[in-house]
């Protein structure tokens, strides 16, 4: 059954140097938007349901570049906001065999979804008319007042008697020395508030500071995330191991953790033309499934090849249908299709 699902978040300009070039060497940059909320609600839309973006854009000529470009992904307008002044920004170079892709931010915490004011959102109204928010810990690491514009959205969610989807979605970088210890409380507050929660036992370790006397990745995923499910009363709990092979394949297992009972995807291996966002697509993938009553093994499966798909798209938002996600699963794809 579709639903109403909205997602919570910054919308960034994407600007992309061609080829492999360093942007110093660059003399042209392709732009485009995303976010992870950008990414979500899309991908969600493009699976049928109604895919929502809350946040808020600069009354200017960018921000109305930005508007349609949403509008060509299928996010619904309703919960868009005009105002404040810029639009973050983040410079990609793309990687190549022993060099990694690079992600180069810009301007990012005086945008306009970061500088607004307490009363920008009508969170009880929303609330009201969705069923399901996404929200991530990218979000979660920008500034006191985002975070509590996250939270106040989150517990309105609930009390309407919604789904609180989290994202863990740790990132070093945002959070700055000390990373771990400032963003435990917040994270903490977060997962109890969670219905569904996208991590792995890196987060349970580094995080929640958590601990484990199992060394192999598995074995700690396996002891670590019940434990963080039943602390935090959290219905849900998928997430990944990724792979970067000699070759420069990527391998790809997701898992997901339900009703006290483990279920893995196969192991998913491809080549990769377009990283990021293809963590976006593997949690719309978890929603979806959840939101249509899958079984977990279809659940995890559907999601583990939205995941593999978005790596063969250029740019962050996923792009495949339904139709063709369960395919994928099926099917040894790369021929013409005719």
């Amino acid at each position: 059954m579709a639903k109403k699902i909205a997602a919570f978040g910054d919308v960034m300009m994407r600007l992309q140097v061609q080829g492999y070039e360093l942007l110093s060497q660059a003399s042209a940059l392709n732009y485009s938007f995303s976010g992870t909320g950008v990414n979500v609600s899309s991908a969600l839309a493009r699976l049928g349901h109604t895919g929502y973006l809350v946040s808020r854009l600069p009354a200017n000529a960018v921000g109305d570049a930005a508007v349609s470009y949403l509008r060509k992904l299928g996010i619904a307008q309703s919960f868009l906001v005009r105002g404040g002044n810029y639009v973050g920004m983040y410079f990609l170079e793309n990687g190549f065999g022993a060099r990694p892709s690079r992600v180069t931010y810009s301007n990012r915490l005086e945008s306009s979804f970061n500088t607004a004011p307490e009363e920008t959102y009508d969170f009880e109204d929303i609330a009201k008319n969705i069923d399901v928010v996404h929200l991530c810990g990218i979000t979660l690491a920008m500034n006191d007042a985002v975070r509590h514009h996250m939270k106040s959205f989150a517990k309105a969610v609930k009390e309407n008697g919604g789904t609180v989807v989290f994202d863990c979605n740790y990132r070093p970088a945002h959070w700055g020395q000390d990373g771990y210890a400032k963003a435990k409380p917040h994270y903490e507050e977060m997962l109890h508030l969670a219905d569904i929660v996208m991590m792995n036992e890196k987060d349970a370790l580094f995080i929640l500071g958590m601990h484990t006397d199992k060394e192999e990745r598995q074995e700690q995923l396996m002891d670590l995330i019940p434990a963080v499910a039943q602390k935090y009363q959290i219905f849900v709990i998928a997430g990944t191991h990724r792979s970067i092979n000699g070759d420069n394949t990527h391998s790809l297992c997701g898992f997901i953790y339900k009703n006290q009972t483990f279920t893995f995807s196969k192991r998913l291996t491809f080549s990769v033309y377009d990283r990021i966002g293809a963590g976006d697509a593997y949690t719309s993938g978890i929603v979806h499934g959840e939101m249509e009553g899958f079984p977990p093994e279809k659940t995890v499966g559907f999601a583990a090849s939205a995941g593999m798909l978005a790596h063969t798209v250029v740019g962050d938002t996923p792009m495949s249908s339904e139709s063709e996600i369960l395919r994928a699963m099926t099917e040894s794809l790369g021929d013409v299709e005719r």
